[in-house]
């Protein structure tokens, strides 16, 4: 059923909501809608960077652990 909506049926349902809503509740409307979705954005943005310092943190990690680990090594070798 929902297969067959056209152009002329979309503007249909616009008018429709239009008519029981008001411009001025659909444009507030649309605006909460816009900050909804620069929130989410943010959202997104700092996971992946929380997720990249979280790597990076591990990194150094491994690093320092391998340090370490050579300084073992020279210590043993010098025994």
């Amino acid at each position: 059923m929902l297969n067959n909506i056209g152009l002329p049926g979309l503007l249909l349902i616009a008018v429709v909501v239009l008519v029981l809503f008001g411009r001025g509740k659909i444009s507030s409307l649309m605006g909460e809608v816009g900050k909804g979705i620069t929130s989410f954005k943010k959202g997104i943005n700092e996971g992946e960077e929380e997720i990249k310092n979280a790597t990076d943190v591990d990194e150094a990690e491994l690093a320092d652990q391998a340090d370490a680990g050579a300084d073992v090594k020279n210590t043993k070798d010098r025994v």
